[in-house]
C-alpha cells in the first residue's frame, strides 16, 4: 500500500514519531478502514455472537456502526464514476 509522503510528513510533524513509525501507523489505519461492507459485517456478526448476542440485536447494532463507520469505497467502473459525476 502506497502512503502519501504528504501524510507521512503531516504525522512526523504533529506526533514527532520517526517517518518509518510514521509511515506503519498510516498503513494500520488505511488497511483497518480498507474493509468492505459485505467483509465488515461478516466479521462484527461473528464477534457478536461469539459473545452470545442474539441476532435481533446484532442487526441494530451493526446498523449503528455502519452509519459512523468508515469502510472501503466499491470498486467502481469508469462509466459508475461518470454517470455520478455527469447524472
Amino acid at each position: 500500500m502506497l502512503v502519501d509522503p504528504r501524510l507521512v510528513r503531516h504525522v512526523v510533524a504533529t506526533t514527532g514519531l520517526p517517518a518509518t513509525d510514521a509511515t506503519r501507523v498510516i498503513e494500520d489505519v488505511l488497511a483497518f478502514h480498507h474493509e468492505t461492507v459485505e467483509a465488515y459485517v461478516r466479521r462484527r456478526h461473528s464477534e457478536l455472537k461469539l459473545r452470545g448476542a442474539k441476532n435481533a440485536d446484532i442487526f441494530t447494532v451493526l446498523r449503528d456502526e455502519l452509519a459512523d463507520h468508515l469502510v472501503a469505497a466499491p470498486d467502481l467502473s469508469e462509466r459508475q464514476l461518470r454517470r455520478m459525476i455527469y447524472g
